[in-house]
């Protein structure tokens, strides 16, 4: 019986060529918008993510200002604050900008960062040549520099930059590294800063105190702990005056995009979803066009035995037919626009096995669903009455 209803449902739609396209189009624009701006959506929210990361999910920033009495944090709150539990380790930012001379060149706002042999531990793919910071430059104050790769190129073009001398706010200082090119993503890019240990750069630049360090944990599913510890150590030496620190947990703020954005997903997927509400009304008007037009059909096959449920599936499975072509062909659309929007905005195309499933699956309800009341209607029809009409 099923293969005898799917025969005669595909003749059905087969005969009926312009107005079966016309209602496959309304399912193919629904499913098409929907799986189109899931995977923008996704996409983006991946690249967003991936370069949120890229800042450290294991690493909490802070940024202490301080008071009128109290600016800034001093060495001794710096170990307080890497004796917290899970904490691996402490890193200092000085930065400011400054002037250099080298061979009798003068560049000028150049940016001068200050950090510690924390940093350059556990940024370990920043160098491209030489060395980073030590624990002896900083407890020595050294005089040594890592610069970025645009002024390696600059000011020692065809020159091993390693071991030179460049002249920075009147102190001599050693070149010991290169850093490697950096594009302008979210981090910013080093390709003209100048890195030195934070101890020399406080006196290079002229600033007494540190107001941004890095934090980070040995075990960042704790995060929320570790924030609440550091949070009570600068309360203490701030005296709990307030506006006096920031504490930037980056795992929290992954946490909110990805909320956010499920948010912006599900409503647009929403919005979406109306043109494929349409395009199932479209169904239910082409089925019930199609039960009045064919009454003298299902009279006949009445009369000669049919039974309600066969009718019934037949006009179910003409349905299901129609909204399963709109769905495959608007899930292959909405891949192809994905895919062109990811390069256009030059993020990592993914589509998932959920989408696809999404996909086939709410267009399958749509037939089933805006196609029972037609096929109900054919199968409850009256023989007699529906022979009146031949």
């Amino acid at each position: 019986m099923l293969k005898e209803s799917m025969k005669m449902a595909w003749s059905n739609i087969s005969h009926n060529k312009m107005r079966s396209f016309l209602t496959v189009l309304g399912v193919l624009i629904g499913v098409a918008s929907i799986i189109a701006l899931i995977t923008i959506v996704q996409g983006a929210t991946g690249s967003i993510t991936s370069q949120i990361s890229s800042l450290g999910a294991d690493k909490i920033t802070v940024q202490a200002l301080g008071t009128r009495l109290k600016q800034g944090l001093s060495e001794k709150d710096m170990v307080q604050l890497s004796q917290v539990n899970n904490v691996s380790g402490v890193s200092p930012t000085v930065s400011g900008k400054t002037s250099l001379v080298y061979n009798n060149k003068v560049k000028t706002d150049v940016s001068v960062q200050g950090k510690n042999d924390v940093y350059f531990l556990r940024e370990k793919d920043i160098l491209a040549r030489g060395r980073g910071v030590n624990s002896l430059d900083v407890s020595n104050k050294n005089q040594i520099a890592v610069i970025g790769s645009d002024l390696a190129k600059e000011l020692f073009f065809g020159v091993d930059p390693i071991n030179q001398h460049l002249l920075i706010n009147g102190n001599t200082v050693t070149v010991v590294g290169v850093l490697k090119t950096t594009s302008g993503s979210i981090m910013g890019s080093t390709n003209n800063t100048v890195m030195m240990p934070y101890t020399s750069a406080m006196k290079t630049l002229g600033v007494r105190n540190i107001t941004n360090l890095d934090v980070y944990m040995s075990d960042a599913t704790k995060s929320e702990s570790i924030t609440n510890d550091l949070t009570t150590i600068l309360n203490s030496a701030f005296n709990y005056r307030e506006n006096s620190f920031s504490v930037l947990n980056m795992q929290n703020m992954i946490d909110v995009i990805g909320n956010i954005t499920g948010m912006l997903t599900l409503l647009l997927a929403g919005i979406a979803s109306i043109s494929l509400l349409v395009g199932g009304i479209g169904i239910m008007n082409m089925m019930l066009v199609s039960v009045t037009e064919r009454t003298t059909e299902i009279g006949l096959r009445k009369a000669l035995g049919a039974e309600p449920a066969q009718i019934q599936l037949q006009f179910l499975i003409e349905s299901i037919f129609i909204s399963l072509f709109g769905g495959i062909l608007g899930l292959i659309i909405g891949i192809l626009i994905a895919l062109v929007a990811a390069i256009a905005m030059k993020f990592t195309f993914t589509i998932t096995a959920w989408t696809i499933i999404l996909a086939v699956g709410f267009s399958a309800a749509v037939g089933i669903i805006f196609g029972f009341a037609p096929a109900r209607k054919a199968s409850r029809l009256n023989p007699i009455d529906a022979l009146r009409h031949v």
